[in-house]
């Protein structure tokens, strides 16, 4: 089945299920990951499992409720490329300008001082970042026009404030999880801060929404196997999965600490940092782990595709796209939209990549992601002409911020 069908979540009667919360489970890119997660939602709704979405930490958890609230931190951001971004926007005074992830608004920032007159609407679906925003346009009165939804949203929201088709200018699309998110412990992205195992980036907006730890304790054995595959391009998903399941059946997982360090429990003690960042430096085992449940439970790639989407029906004839992505499966997909292929076939590979599949080095960091550009002449998009190869930041930057250090913007004009 090609996942641009519209498939309806079914109706169960379960604890989690709210009516703004039902998923429309298409345009998921590959078709595998689609396949992958309307299997694995069906089993994580179905109304016999018996875990009550409780994230209440173990006896044996490494950290007090008490010792948490002592540990937050305060959020930080650094905004990734910025002059990139600023440079290929090309942004001009009086235009609008369509932050879709506006995150801490470093970028909606830059743009508000660089150019005069120009108007920001700020979309994102944390409401903390909805906040931030409403806190901006109280800086920059009657400039910023703060949204909160998500992108598959956007097209019933937007209309409100007078965009509509060839209505914004410049189109900016941060994609993945943002610096503030990973950096509160309370919201449970991050393996190196104790929190509650949570991930939603809507935050409290749905309180019956399934967060991370539904997604461990609910979901069977090989449905782990395969969100760990899909979405954390994991090679040892049956290791990782076999040692979440052993553990739930002792103790509810709850907590992020508790979870990476089952996950760490999987492997030897020499394998725990010995995966390298592209930065050379040591990356926890349960990295892709938790990248996996993150993109799984926020529905990530089929929200980043309908964001495209918006994209495509608002900019104007020679408006600016500027997409940021942090992982391989965002820029594939990214790459693979602005190209105009079509999203339900297999992706093309180089002779390079196909023989890396055989030899089992598909989700090794996808160094080599870049494929050779003389192939990729000729594929042109009745919607788009890309601008330049993909770009990444520069080596002061990734010095100065390590979280820069897996970013690629692709940008391209709309025709």
């Amino acid at each position: 089945m090609s996942f641009l069908c519209r498939v309806q979540m079914p109706r169960y009667c379960s604890r989690f299920m709210v009516a703004p919360c039902k998923r429309t489970l298409g345009d998921v890119v590959p078709d595998h990951s689609y396949r992958v997660f309307r299997r694995c939602w069906r089993k994580l709704w179905h109304p016999g499992r018996p875990y009550t979405g409780s994230v209440t930490s173990s006896p044996d958890s490494e950290f007090s409720n008490s010792e948490m609230s002592t540990q937050s931190e305060k959020p930080f951001h650094t905004p990734v490329m910025v002059k990139e971004v600023l440079q290929f926007l090309d942004i001009k005074p009086g235009q609008v300008v369509l932050d879709l992830t506006f995150g801490a608004g470093g970028h909606s920032k830059a743009i508000l001082q660089s150019v005069p007159g120009v108007t920001v609407v700020a979309a994102d679906r944390d409401p903390t970042a909805f906040q931030m925003a409403q806190r901006l346009a109280e800086v920059y009165p009657g400039q910023v026009k703060p949204v909160l939804g998500r992108f598959s949203e956007l097209n019933n929201l937007l209309p409100a404030l007078g965009l509509g088709p060839g209505g914004v200018d410049a189109t900016l699309l941060d994609a993945g999880c943002s610096s503030m998110q990973m950096d509160s412990a309370e919201r449970g992205f991050s393996l190196s801060k104790d929190g509650p195992l949570d991930m939603r980036m809507d935050g409290d907006r749905y309180p019956d929404m399934p967060c991370a730890a539904d997604v461990v304790n609910a979901l069977d054995q090989q449905a782990l196997v395969s969100v760990l595959a899909a979405y954390g391009e994991e090679r040892h998903t049956r290791k990782i999965a076999a040692a979440i399941a052993q553990a739930r059946s002792v103790y509810p997982i709850g907590r992020t600490l508790q979870l990476a360090s089952i996950v760490a429990g999987a492997f030897p003690v020499s394998a725990l940092y010995a995966r390298r960042d592209r930065l050379q430096r040591p990356s926890h085992v349960a990295t892709k782990t938790f990248q996996a449940l993150r993109i799984f439970v926020n529905d990530e790639l089929n929200e980043l595709h309908a964001g495209l989407r918006v994209a495509q029906t608002l900019l104007r004839p020679k408006g600016r796209l500027c997409v940021l992505t942090f992982h391989s499966l965002e820029d594939r997909l990214t790459k693979r939209f602005l190209r105009g292929e079509d999203l339900a076939a297999p992706p093309r590979r180089s002779l390079r990549q196909r023989a890396k599949a055989r030899l089992g080095l598909e989700g090794e960091e996808h160094e080599e992601e870049e494929e050779n550009e003389e192939e990729e002449k000729g594929r042109e998009s009745k919607y788009w002409v890309s601008l330049k190869k993909v770009i990444k930041p520069s080596e002061e930057e990734v010095q100065e911020n390590p979280r820069a250090r897996s970013a690629k913007l692709r940008t391209a004009v709309r025709r």
